[in-house]
């Protein structure tokens, strides 16, 4: 399988309006920190790049909080 055959088979990013191809998938409870208007379908939430990224800066503080804790 070639990149182009896995970029076609990948799902779209979740987040209303975008629609770019997915690179990571998150707990849809995790991603819902960052986008709250994530549509109820699934245990996953398809993210793009970008998203992800977004989502990475929006909850940072909080992870690098829960990694103190261990």
């Amino acid at each position: 399988m070639t990149p182009d055959d896995a970029a076609a088979a990948s799902e779209p990013c979740v987040v209303p309006g975008c629609g770019a191809v997915s690179v990571r998938h998150l707990a849809l409870a995790e991603a819902r920190k960052a986008f709250p208007d994530l549509p109820e379908k699934g245990r996953r939430a398809p993210l793009c790049r970008d998203h992800y990224r977004a989502w990475k800066k929006a909850t940072k503080e909080s992870r690098a909080l829960d990694r103190l804790g261990w």
